[in-house]
């Protein structure tokens, strides 16, 4: 038993391969989007469809959110300090919060560039390479998608989803412009700048995500359910109930503190060791956990002990 654990403390990630494993995906992800942003950005201009020019400023805030979450992962890395006890880790979100500002910025360029189409009318340029083109970038991001999204469930990085969001609402305003090409093609320019206001709406969407989630972290939400806890709590031995449960955090990065009751002539030694059975249990079933703190109490006076306890 002992060398099987001792194996698999070995094979478990530390916190630093971790972060390592994020700056790796991040900055693979960083040199396709400036592939994608530079071709759609070029396009753009030799065409003079806004909708192509305002999808390659979208594409270019993925690839200035990279640099972003780049310098939020490198701060958030850092271990625990005298002014930063519970570590760095909410740098991360506010990394993410840094990739909702870049997309509002390109929100607002967007559909300034889609009033002026529509105001002053225009026929860009389609031709079928350019199609070709937006269709190969297409491709390059729903593989980023794809990537970036298992690599930030595996490795439990907020960042790391938040930027598949970004990049998957780049999938969807590039399908978006695609199909305006083809309508531009068959004689229908007005398609272009109604493109352009399709692809501002998949980018407030994505701004909307992204800020609901940091903001859900940075005002300390509850991460874990309250009777998911209590069900771990009282299946240990001698855990009369527990109350005052609250938990912090991101979802792969949380604290937990709660009160647990004992008995009242329970011996110091024997509530202290209680209290780390406790600790284990909670840490095992929530993998999430960075720490948590137990406060050992007797019940509360107006329990009475012939009867079930109720934990609210």
């Amino acid at each position: 038993m002992a060398d099987t654990n001792r194996a698999r403390f070995l094979e478990a990630p530390t916190e630093t391969d971790r972060y390592s494993s994020v700056v790796r995906v991040l900055n693979r992800v960083l040199v396709l989007n400036l592939l994608v942003a530079v071709a759609k950005i070029a396009l753009g201009y030799a065409t003079g469809a806004v909708s192509i020019l305002s999808d390659g400023f979208h594409s270019l805030t993925d690839s200035a959110s990279n640099v972003v979450a780049l310098i939020g992962v490198s701060i958030a890395r850092r271990p625990p300090d005298e002014n930063h006890p519970y570590g760095h880790r909410k740098y991360e979100t506010m990394a993410s919060l840094g990739i909702t500002v870049f997309l509002v910025l390109v929100l607002f360029q967007v559909l300034a560039a889609a009033y002026e189409r529509f105001v002053n009318g225009g026929t860009p340029k389609v031709f079928p390479e350019g199609i070709a083109i937006m269709t190969i970038t297409l491709a390059i991001n729903l593989f980023v998608v794809v990537y970036e999204g298992r690599a930030g469930r595996r490795l439990n990085s907020e960042v790391l989803l938040a930027d598949a969001r970004h990049t998957r609402s780049d999938v969807m305003t590039s399908i978006a412009v695609l199909g305006a090409l083809f309508g531009v093609w068959l004689g229908f320019p007005i398609f272009d700048p109604i493109a352009a206001v399709i692809v501002a709406g998949f980018i407030g969407h994505a701004c909307w995500d992204i800020a609901q989630e940091a903001s859900r972290i940075l005002s300390d939400e509850i991460v874990i359910a309250e009777d998911d806890v209590r069900a771990v709590v009282q299946s240990v031995p001698d855990v009369l109930g527990c109350h005052h449960i609250r938990t912090r955090g991101s979802a792969d990065h949380a604290f937990m503190d709660l009160h647990v009751w004992l008995d009242g002539q329970t011996p110091l030694m024997s509530a202290h060791a209680t209290s780390h059975v406790v600790k284990d249990r909670l840490m095992k079933r929530f993998p999430e956990l960075a720490d948590v703190v137990i406060h050992i109490e007797p019940p509360p006076p107006v329990l009475i002990p012939d009867q079930p306890i109720s934990n609210s």
